[in-house]
């Protein structure tokens, strides 16, 4: 007869199979092959491994510019547009269409920006970007994007979670998983956070959804602690904080020899990286080691909390081995509501906080020799309409309501083309004229220049193999170099 002891320990290992705790993680080889394995979590879930594939890039900082940009405003000219700037929008182009704050029949916009062409192949760029204007020829601009959502948060959980819905692995966690890190004492993937408000999306943006947690995006902060919790609690010094970490270590591999749960070695692998983390993420953090040449040229300002210190932050951080960094900057969404949101002043002033520290990021990498295996990715969630956001029609401030049919992003470094324009808008921008890239063929593009199929990085999850572009996405090998 079974002792309570045993009875209960049956009990609980029934309960943790049943509900799919007891899945445990798929070895990665095994992984990448596409084929499912009950093999634990690494010793250390976050040690650097190959690429299974040749890859062009090593890491990736991701700028997103939250709300999303007006790119026909930006980097999309439409010569056509600006002529029939005013007169109503023709009704072909919004028959069967739903917009966030627009209806009946609004006026085309054409941009109150100046365009001009800069670089060896002539790339078209406005006014507000004069700092991107001078590295036009390192920018791959992909003006042929389309999504499936329109408004915020599920556009943005589907840019980098490829759902629309919350719970699935974000781009960041997926890139982690795939390679680790190359830093021991960092954390592969670290998120910075500018203009004072969090992602759309929230930390499913940047989070590791079924993934082990290990995988999820650290923010860090540039004022303050950097990281949150990881101090020493009061009274305790770091001898005794060893001592207690050591004594959780054993606890959590009594567990995780009893139950085979992966979530448990990704505790014990968190406790030692921020016990690590507690001497290395200071000294990173710290932006008054840099040259005063180098703060200039971001225009960042140590103690300060801006996109600035984001831009040098993320070139420190990769430089000491970080795998992905994050930035979202919140601000980018020109209804148009007020002057602040407007396309002019408004857009100057956003574009004047963003603009030179992105070139300064980009001069950077390439005066180090990091660029040409650093992959930037810059956009937001979707595009800007090209008429007239219908609460502000008789407004004098200028502003578009939500587009996803075709927008604008770009890419620098890390394998892509540089001084390249792929795909196009028609001559009103309503819709892709040529080559279009839906956001699943762009995710599936960064994975491929970091080394990997797209289609066999997957995680078994309840019963089936997910992955980062679901069912869907092809590689636009166009971009690549």
């Amino acid at each position: 007869m079974l002792s309570l002891a045993q009875l209960q320990q049956s009990s609980r290992r029934h309960f943790l199979k049943s509900s799919g705790l007891a899945l445990g993680s798929i070895a990665l080889g095994s992984l990448l092959r596409g084929e499912a394995s009950g093999a634990p979590l690494p010793a250390d879930p976050l040690a650097a491994r190959p690429a299974p594939l040749p890859a062009k890039a090593k890491r990736v900082i991701y700028l997103h510019m939250t709300g999303s940009p007006p790119h026909l405003d930006l980097l999309d000219y439409k010569p056509e547009l600006v002529k029939r700037d005013g007169q109503d929008c023709p009704a072909q182009f919004l028959e069967g269409k739903r917009f966030a704050f627009t209806s009946g029949v609004p006026k085309l916009l054409g941009t109150p920006r100046k365009f001009q062409q800069f670089g060896e192949n002539g790339m078209w760029m406005s006014d507000a970007l004069p700092n991107l204007q001078k590295v036009a020829d390192e920018l791959c601009v992909v003006n042929s994007m389309n999504t499936d959502q329109f408004n915020h948060a599920p556009a943005e959980l589907l840019v980098y979670t490829g759902s629309a819905r919350p719970g699935r692995p974000s781009l960041g966690a997926w890139v982690t998983y795939g390679l680790g890190s190359e830093s021991e004492n960092l954390p592969g993937f670290v998120v910075l956070i500018s203009s004072g408000v969090q992602p759309n999306g929230g930390k499913n943006s940047f989070g590791s959804g079924f993934l082990p947690s290990v995988y999820q995006g650290v923010q860090c902060r540039s004022q303050g602690d950097p990281v949150l919790y990881a101090s020493d609690p009061a009274g305790m010094d770091r001898a005794m904080r060893r001592l207690s970490l050591d004594a959780l270590r054993n606890l959590n591999q009594l567990q995780a020899d009893e139950l085979g749960h992966p979530e448990t070695l990704t505790r014990i692998a968190q406790y030692e990286l921020a016990y690590r983390m507690q001497m290395s993420v200071p000294e990173v953090m710290d932006l008054s080691q840099e040259p005063q040449a180098v703060l200039d040229a971001y225009g960042a300002k140590p103690g300060a909390s801006s996109l600035a210190n984001n831009c040098l932050l993320a070139r420190r951080l990769v430089e000491s081995g970080v795998r992905f960094v994050q930035l979202f900057d919140w601000g980018w969404d020109f209804h148009g509501t007020g002057a602040g949101t407007g396309l002019e002043q408004g857009l100057t002033d956003k574009c004047a906080t963003m603009d030179q520290p992105v070139a300064a990021l980009i001069s950077d990498l390439k005066q180090r020799g990091l660029l040409e295996d650093t992959l930037i990715v810059w956009g937001g969630e979707f595009g800007r309409t090209p008429f007239r956001e219908g609460r502000t029609a008789k407004s004098k401030v200028l502003g578009r309501d939500h587009f996803p049919d075709v927008y604008t992003m770009w890419m620098a470094g890390g394998g892509v083309k540089g001084g390249y324009v792929h795909g196009a808008s028609d001559e009103l921008g309503f819709s892709v004229a040529r080559d279009k890239v839906h956001i699943h063929d762009l995710q599936a593009t960064i994975l491929r220049l970091l080394g990997f199929d797209h289609e066999r990085l997957t995680y078994r999850f309840q019963g089936r193999d997910y992955r980062l572009t679901d069912v869907h996405g092809s590689v636009v090998n166009e971009l690549i170099a």
